[in-house]
């Protein structure tokens, strides 16, 4: 098996290839939360670029609990022909296209909301995002709910599936840590307690929608901090969220705190190392599920992506940031135009050197560029980039809070 071979879902869809555009913040939606044209026109252009599948950006199911005030949002306050426009571009090039569902729990901005649901009390330990207010039993209920209307809202609307988020320690990802989740009640304690969150949404998702609307979830490997959600709990959720009728789980690790998943990595080591950087991390999920497995983080050489698959470590590769640079890439990859996806950050200097979060915030200012003028600007400095992108997101909070009080 190699990246060109198609893959049938448990549910009977097929992707035409192994390559996934997986979630960016594209952070591209109107002050109101919806599509805009640059969000739609990149994916239309990432559509025609060879991947079987696009995976939208954090797509969160509450207004109070985003990611970030430029995050497209899919409840019934959204402008459905702006929605069904996104859907329509995403699979204009022969993609299946998902949207990833996401709420943001403790690691909502503070500008956007100072007192965010949560699984505990339990503060982020980053400048920018307040104090959580602890999830009742009510909460869950309505959050649970919230999942399911958004996801029938994406199947009226034509996109092809969901990605349930419940990595990078938003609100699913935390209610499965013991570090965060210090509840004492059935949402608490043991792992199957822990685990009751994901799993209840989940099994509900999967009810509402039609048995070929694709149903997948994102989980960390680890969360690669002290008390958190470990390697050996990762293996026993994957196989819980396999029972509830999934189609597919990627895996990626870490957290706002312990960012493993958006780091970038330097030339030195071997290449499959300095690429898939959570793969050896799959191999133990692999083995326990029957499931299609997607790894995410790294990879950029069709050889390892190629070892990768047909060795039986993952089915599905999934790619970001190669994205940004050529959205054409993927094509060019499968044909063999091409040996290596676009690695413009290999050149970066090491990331204790920069800003907190330079690289990932130049990259998502190349996002907005290539949205909103056709292509990215891969000559502009790091710091440039990433400056640029922290006024944005000071921009795009402000519009946000102006049109919530109009």
């Amino acid at each position: 098996m190699t990246i060109n071979d198609p893959l049938i879902l448990p549910n009977g869809v097929t992707l035409k290839n192994r390559i996934v555009k997986s979630a960016m913040s594209e952070a591209l939606a109107d002050a109101d939360n919806n599509p805009t044209h640059a969000l739609i026109d990149l994916f239309a252009r990432w559509s025609s670029g060879g991947a079987a599948l696009l995976i939208t950006g954090n797509t969160p199911v509450d207004r109070m609990h985003l990611e970030h005030a430029g995050n497209f949002v899919l409840d019934p306050d959204t402008d459905m022909k702006s929605a069904s426009a996104l859907a329509a571009a995403g699979k204009s090039g022969d993609a299946k296209t998902l949207v990833q569902l996401a709420h943001a729990g403790r690691q909502t901005p503070e500008a956007i909301n100072a007192s965010p649901t949560s699984v505990s009390d339990l503060q982020l330990d980053l400048p920018g995002y307040g104090k959580p207010t602890p999830a009742s039993e009510s909460d869950f209920e309505e959050i649970i709910a919230k999942f399911v209307r958004s996801a029938r809202i994406a199947q009226e609307v034509g996109f092809d599936g969901v990605e349930i988020h419940a990595a990078h320690g938003y609100l699913l990802s935390s209610a499965l840590s013991s570090r965060i989740n210090t509840r004492t009640d059935r949402w608490g304690g043991s792992l199957g307690n822990r685990a009751r969150l994901v799993i209840e949404v989940v099994k509900a998702v999967r009810s509402a929608v039609n048995p070929y609307f694709i149903v997948a979830v994102k989980l960390n490997s680890s969360d690669f901090q002290k008390g958190g959600f470990d390697h050996a709990e990762a293996v026993q959720v994957a196989v819980m969220l396999e029972a509830e009728g999934i189609d597919f789980i990627e895996i990626s690790g870490g957290n706002f705190e312990k960012p493993t998943a958006y780091q970038h990595v330097s030339k030195s080591g071997s290449t499959q190392i300095r690429e898939a950087y959570f793969l050896d991390y799959a191999a133990a999920i692999k083995v326990a599920l029957t499931i299609p497995l997607m790894v995410t983080g790294g990879f950029r050489s069709s050889c390892v992506m190629n070892d990768a698959i047909s060795r039986g470590k993952t089915d599905l590769i999934g790619i970001g940031r190669p994205f940004v640079a050529d959205p054409g890439f993927a094509a060019k990859l499968l044909s063999g135009e091409i040996a290596k996806a676009p690695a413009v950050e290999q050149n970066f200097p090491p990331a204790d050197t920069l800003p907190r979060g330079a690289v990932l915030n130049w990259f998502c200012t190349q996002i907005e560029l290539a949205g909103t003028t056709g292509s990215p600007d891969l000559a502009m400095s790091l710091v440039d980039g990433h400056e640029r992108y922290l006024n944005q997101i000071k921009l795009a909070t402000e519009r946000l809070l102006e049109a919530r009080c109009d």
